[in-house]
């Protein structure tokens, strides 16, 4: 079959992107789906979606009390959440199965909050790109990403 002269593939990011994008339908969290994914070398290493720690009874169950408690707003009483975020879940899925995240590439669907800021950090993952804001990137989540030479970035759909 031959190809037309104007046939483009999709870059490489918008490829991540839908990746990143199906694995958020895994989320088991009440409040918001999110999906993040590892990659190395333009293969993807790990992927991790938002919910409840293995054997325990997904959100949608009952299992976190703060995901089945209404009367709480976004961002207020997370000591109470017992859920993993994706982008924690990606790191400890490629560590479960001893894949390095040394000078790795994260995509996430939102950018990170702080603790998983920490994580990405001491990972050794070297780039971060977001594709939708959250209120909890605060300036001490972009400083520690600054200062510890880690690489953010929004994608911009192109």
């Amino acid at each position: 079959m031959k190809l037309s002269k104007n046939y483009t593939r999709i870059s490489w990011d918008n490829y991540f992107k839908k990746i990143t994008e199906d694995v958020s339908q895994r989320s088991n969290c009440l409040t918001r789906q999110c999906g993040a994914i590892l990659i190395k070398e333009k293969m993807i290493i790990s992927t991790g979606y938002n919910g409840t720690p293995k054997g325990v009874k997904n959100c949608f169950k009952g299992g976190c009390p703060r995901c089945n408690d209404s009367k709480i707003k976004s961002g207020e009483a997370l000591d109470r959440c017992i859920c993993v975020h994706a982008e924690e879940n990606a790191i400890i899925q490629a560590a479960y199965h001893g894949m390095s995240t040394k000078d790795a590439t994260l995509y996430t669907i939102y950018c990170p909050c702080i603790f998983c800021a920490k994580s990405i950090v001491n990972a050794g993952i070297k780039e971060v790109i977001y594709f939708d804001d959250y209120y909890q990137m605060d300036s001490l989540s972009r400083k520690m990403f600054t200062s510890s030479g880690v690489k953010v970035r929004k994608f911009n759909g192109s």
